[in-house]
């Protein structure tokens, strides 16, 4: 990845062995790597039996979870936070451990429509919950660096599961409590 990194900055018109940009091709890699790293992580190592009996049967809420991915169309960061809720049927899911699924995710190449529903499919997928409401904002440099160059918009989507997406008062609930 280094070399490629050095023929990028040749390609621009820059000098690869100027004193500033030396080492950018090998600091640039290693930022990829760490960038990206959700593609060595699995679900499994990340749960990692962090799953609890419970009979809670009320809405569990963790909001606010910042989160830094790379836009697939740009490699260019899109930033923001993701709340994630699930009512729980059982089993109630470690604390930490929503917050590291959405690291995982974050962590590839991706779209944020796409982070939303995996994040919700995987917390439903774990816990067996009787439903999951995922809730993504966040400002994309692709269009504020480059493109149409609006500094202050900001991109929300959402993925509702089970009873979020079927019972009105529970995603009213979600809505409600993320403000």
């Amino acid at each position: 990845m280094k070399e490629h990194y050095a023929h990028i900055i040749e390609a621009i018109g820059e000098n690869p062995e100027r004193p500033g940009l030396k080492d950018t091709p090998l600091r640039a890699a290693k930022a990829m790597q760490y960038l990206t790293r959700g593609y060595q992580q699995t679900v499994e190592e990340i749960v990692n039996d962090a799953l609890f009996p419970s009979d809670c049967s009320e809405m569990v809420l963790v909001k606010d979870i910042e989160l830094y991915s790379l836009c697939e169309h740009h490699l260019l960061p899109f930033i923001g936070k993701a709340h994630v809720a699930y009512i729980p049927d059982g089993k109630v899911l470690g604390l930490s451990k929503v917050a590291r699924i959405v690291d995982m995710f974050a962590r590839r190449l991706q779209i944020q429509e796409q982070l939303t529903v995996e994040i919700a499919e995987t917390i439903q997928r774990v816990t067996g919950a009787a439903g999951v409401g995922v809730i993504i904002e966040a400002k994309h440099m692709c269009m504020m660096m480059r493109g149409v160059e609006k500094q202050n918009s900001v991109m929300k989507t959402s993925a509702m599961l089970g009873s979020f997406r079927s019972q009105q008062a529970t995603r009213t609930e979600f809505l409600s409590l993320i403000r």
